[in-house]
């Protein structure tokens, strides 16, 4: 599971290849360059972890890949002051919508607090959280098993559904049948619980929902 301290870390390295590769600045008769090598690892690499971090419709990531093309000192330094933006969101705890919540660190507390709601007695938010939660885990998966969670549709990439990520998954043996069988039913559920369909599912079935999952993840982690 991906911890915020992780997140530092990896953007403090990045930063600090920026720097690496500025100290190899060179002049020549056509203006400065850093060299190529140095630059395409640093393109990529930062465009990797703004896209799993924030994903590929934010600005961080959309600025970074249109700033970041030539192996120039202006170039490197424009990519730098991208990510110091996204450090300050990370340290500042800012860089959190709800969908990037549940990829991030803190699986445990949206299922602590769907065991809440269900203690509580709300069973239709409890569905949807630990729904999204197991979402988020899902994608995680495809990412750790080079699985694309993206397919492109009119030259626009677009967000597999849940349903074909868990085929995909077990189609890789990621995990079993028995696994693929259990997902398919808790994504029904949720799909349920978030398009109101309340009287379709009972609270007894939400806590068997958030019980598998939780136990799901844990395994898988």
């Amino acid at each position: 599971m991906i911890k915020i301290e992780d997140l530092k870390k990896r953007v403090d390295e990045l930063i600090n290849m920026a720097g690496q590769i500025l100290s190899k600045t060179v002049s020549g008769k056509f203006g400065s360059s850093v060299p190529s090598e140095g630059f395409n690892e640093f393109r990529s690499a930062s465009l990797s972890f703004l896209k799993n971090v924030f994903g590929i419709e934010h600005p961080f990531y959309k600025e970074f890949d249109s700033h970041t093309i030539r192996a120039t000192p202006y170039d490197v330094e424009e990519g730098r002051g991208i990510l110091k933006a996204a450090k300050q969101e990370i340290d500042g705890g800012w860089m959190f919508t709800v969908k990037e919540l549940i990829s991030a660190e803190i699986f445990s507390d949206f299922l602590e607090m769907s065991e809440y709601l269900l203690e509580e007695g709300y069973k239709d938010p409890a569905a949807v959280i630990s729904g999204g939660v197991l979402e988020g885990h899902l994608r995680q998966l495809c990412n750790k098993n080079n699985i694309a969670t993206e397919t492109i549709k009119d030259g626009k990439p677009i967000s597999k559904k849940a349903d074909l990520l868990n085929s995909e998954l077990s189609t890789a043996n990621v995990y079993n049948k028995l696994d693929l069988k259990s997902i398919t039913s808790w994504l029904d559920l949720r799909n349920k619980a978030a398009h109101g369909k309340y009287a379709e599912y009972s609270k007894e079935q939400v806590e068997i929902m958030y019980q598998g999952v939780t136990n799901f993840i844990s395994r898988t982690t």
